[in-house]
């Protein structure tokens, strides 16, 4: 598809799912769609050289792309991309939103980890019977911690749990050294797993990491592990898990579900220990101001002919 550099005068080269004097760019002529309610008419989305996908709402964008013959750059407004590269046109890069998630994303992630290890679970349902239950509970303190994906968001919720006197083991792609400490090849989780009182998946959904955590990963962790996940629900063989959790032998911590949503009626919705919610790690007050400063920047970058941040696939990558 032959893609040009300049957009014809008159219509927008740049679709916004915000308004250009909230993004900070008010001088700037744009089309705004927020992925509600009807398309931009056809003018505007064959003018498009720089789209931004609405948060959320990559669905209802998706059938525009073909839509935009003269496309150069796709903006997503999530950390994980997967659901756009099957559909990515030839020539378009696509960005993702590095940075945007972490701090969200990470509190969550801890947030889940505490909640399921201290029982609050257990609380709330009393408390909405009325019936004072107490009982001792395992501290996160004193437990060893493994991280399955270090990017951005990893490293962030490492940060979060630095006061909680716990070991941080890091697992990723790829070896390195990090502020923190060493982060270590996949090559070696099959030795990590077995250490670990909590996995926390934070890795992106990919053709090597697709059901990563499988029936054997399951088996090789601890009796009475938690595994948190605010990754992907496709990295999690769901009906392993079932079947571990039905066992009780491990407890589990979901922000994200394969299927998902997760139908009424999935026997994941009453599995034993274990804790879910609707997937909003990224979904909080800390996601806009975030990802306004990144759409911000990139257009800058984009008008000024400069390399974009957070490039994922396109020409020359």
């Amino acid at each position: 598809m032959s893609r040009p550099s300049t957009a014809p005068a008159g219509p927008p080269a740049v679709l916004l799912p915000y308004p250009p004097e909230q993004v900070g760019a008010a001088d700037l002529a744009v089309a705004v769609w927020d992925g509600r309610g009807a398309a931009p008419p056809e003018p505007v989305l064959r003018a498009v050289e720089f789209f931004v996908v609405p948060y959320t709402r990559g669905a209802a964008a998706l059938p525009l792309l073909e839509r935009m013959p003269r496309l150069r750059v796709l903006q997503s407004l999530s950390a994980g991309v997967d659901d756009l590269l099957p559909f990515l046109p030839p020539g378009v890069t696509l960005c993702n939103a590095r940075g945007v998630h972490d701090a969200s994303t990470a509190e969550l992630a801890l947030t889940l980890l505490l909640a399921a290890l201290r029982g609050v679970p257990g609380f709330v349902r009393a408390q909405d019977r009325e019936v004072w239950e107490g009982g001792s509970a395992t501290a996160l303190a004193d437990r060893t911690v493994l991280l399955v994906g270090y990017g951005s968001i990893g490293a962030a919720v490492e940060e979060r749990l630095v006061p909680f006197e716990c070991e941080v083991l890091r697992v990723a792609r790829t070896a390195r050294a990090a502020p923190r400490g060493p982060v270590r090849p996949l090559t070696e989780l099959t030795a990590l797993v077995p250490r670990a009182d909590v996995v926390v998946l934070t890795l992106p959904l990919t053709a090597q990491t697709r059901g990563l955590v499988d029936a054997r990963f399951l088996a090789a962790m601890k009796d009475d592990a938690l595994l948190v996940n605010v990754a992907r629900g496709a990295v999690v063989d769901t009906a392993a898990l079932l079947a571990e959790l039905g066992r009780g032998r491990l407890a589990a911590a979901l922000d994200v579900t394969d299927p998902e949503p997760l139908p009424p009626g999935h026997p994941l919705w009453r599995a034993p220990r274990t804790l879910i919610s609707p997937h909003v790690g990224g979904n909080s007050s800390a996601f806009l101001p975030r990802a306004l400063r990144l759409i911000r920047g990139q257009l800058e970058r984009f008008l000024a002919g400069e390399p974009l941040d957070n490039v994922v696939t396109g020409p020359g990558n």
